[in-house]
């Protein structure tokens, strides 16, 4: 319960709370290995789930099998808020454990059930609430990433956005190469002799998913 309270879900909630809570909102939880799929796309899903250890990818896959990925969950962070707040709507995404993980899954529907013996309830919804402006957000930031037309401005707009986030211009991301090109929608050969090309031009250096940002771009 020590990490569960100092989550933004549970932000001001006590672990007598968390307790509390635990028997009206049927808290459970789950292990996974990576590349399980939690909640797949087309499934109707009426729980939060709060990752405890590891991370969950948000990933979408067109008709033509074209991934694209959304965002990383790290621990202490929720994913399907969206659509556990939102009765019978499908999931249009993939939650698949990006590495082994612990999930505690919440459920939404007895959240917004009013309980005398959990009267912290309003205090987890108010931390729903801004989670899910903050999830709106990272859309909003992927979306600015992706619409350069250029690999290199795609890089940039990323690369500014972590420098600004980490505040450094050595920045540590979530990503591998191909998740890195999913995230940016490029393919993956294309991100790579790009990268290189940069380092070439004294951009940049890097190495695995660490990268020194030589110029100023804040």
């Amino acid at each position: 319960m020590n990490f569960i309270s100092k989550t933004a879900l549970f932000r001001g909630c006590s672990e007598e709370d968390i307790q509390n809570m635990s028997k009206h909102l049927d808290f459970r939880t789950g292990s996974y290995k990576k590349g399980h799929v939690i909640f797949g796309a087309g499934s109707i899903v009426t729980d939060i789930g709060l990752v405890l250890s590891g991370s969950v990818r948000i990933e979408h896959t067109d008709l033509w099998g074209n991934k694209s990925i959304l965002g990383i969950t790290p621990a202490g962070s929720v994913f399907a808020e969206s659509y556990a707040c939102i009765p019978n709507e499908p999931m249009m995404v993939d939650a698949v454990a990006n590495e082994d993980c612990d999930i505690l899954f919440i459920n939404v529907p007895k959240l917004f059930m009013p309980c005398s013996a959990c009267d912290s309830q309003n205090t987890l919804i108010h931390n729903l609430v801004m989670i899910s402006a903050g999830k709106n957000l990272q859309l909003s930031r992927r979306s600015l990433h992706t619409s350069p037309k250029t690999i290199r401005g795609r890089l940039f707009s990323y690369f500014s956005q972590q420098v600004s986030a980490q505040g450094s211009n050595k920045i540590i991301i979530p990503f591998d190469r191909q998740q890195l090109a999913d995230y940016l929608n490029l393919d993956r050969s294309a991100l790579s002799k790009e990268l290189g090309k940069m380092r070439n031009d004294g951009l940049i250096e890097y190495n695995k998913n660490t990268f020194v940002i030589k110029i100023d771009i804040r």
